[in-house]
């Protein structure tokens, strides 16, 4: 259980993030929900009354983590776990990418967790024992149709998962990652939607079927439960078998 730890979630208002919310509240956390859309942060403020405040930031600039920051500070001090789920894409071929679009999908997938990392890292050596999850891809460990830019900032916050679970580990945080497959959320579906599509998506995937926004949240919970307390620096892929599936003629 997860009773009296304080959790901040990014990108929490929808998918993937509304289903880490839902998981941690449910395991007795307090809960900082962090998205752009005020009107989608009261909807979900709306289900979970208890043990869930809301904070409208948009932690791909500057000002919007230094909100954040002040936030924790000023509300709660120590923090135990901090989950870096925002994230945001542009499917294009690589060389038909706009430089704005590049510093866009940067920003927002990678430079916010990294920023706001360092923003919290005096909170998080606060706490007893805190406790860092990225959320990244498996387009970060192979290759896949997303795009080119949204691979990179995947993989780099793999690697940041490496080098700050052994450079923070003396302050007692530990820090992994969670790397999703198709997930049916909202962003997924623009895509999954293309019958061809979603049937290419199945096929690669040997349990046969798209996973669930909770099939994330379970894995990002477990990571800051005490079952996991000699774990750190370890990426998990979600992804019902897809990256470690070869080619299997018939």
């Amino acid at each position: 259980m997860l009773t009296g730890k304080k959790a901040v979630v990014t990108g929490g208002s929808k998918g993937i993030g509304a289903a880490i919310v839902k998981e941690f509240i449910d395991l007795g956390a307090e809960v900082l929900a962090v998205a752009r859309k005020q009107e989608d942060l009261q909807q979900l403020a709306a289900q979970y009354p208890e043990r869930l405040q809301t904070l409208s930031a948009d932690v791909s600039k500057a000002e919007g983590r230094t909100a954040l920051a002040d936030w924790v500070k000023q509300e709660w001090g120590p923090l135990d776990i901090l989950i870096n789920n925002a994230g945001t894409n542009i499917r294009k071929p690589t060389a038909e990418y706009a430089s704005d679009e590049y510093d866009f999908i940067m920003q927002t997938n990678l430079r916010s967790a990294f920023e706001l990392n360092r923003l919290l890292y005096p909170l998080l050596q606060q706490a007893e024992q805190a406790n860092i999850v990225h959320v990244t891809s498996v387009a970060g460990l192979v290759h896949v149709r997303t795009g080119s830019i949204y691979g990179m900032t995947k993989a780099a916050l793999t690697q940041l998962t490496r080098n700050l679970a052994v450079e923070w580990a003396k302050d007692g945080i530990r820090v992994n990652a969670v790397a999703p497959w198709y997930i049916s959320t909202p962003l997924a579906q623009t895509v999954l939607q293309n019958e061809e599509f979603y049937n290419n998506v199945i096929s690669r995937t040997p349990m046969q079927q798209v996973g669930k926004p909770e099939d994330v949240a379970g894995a990002v919970a477990f990571f800051c439960l005490p079952a996991a307390a000699y774990i750190t620096g370890q990426t998990v892929a979600v992804d019902g078998g897809f990256t470690i599936n070869g080619f299997h003629p018939l």
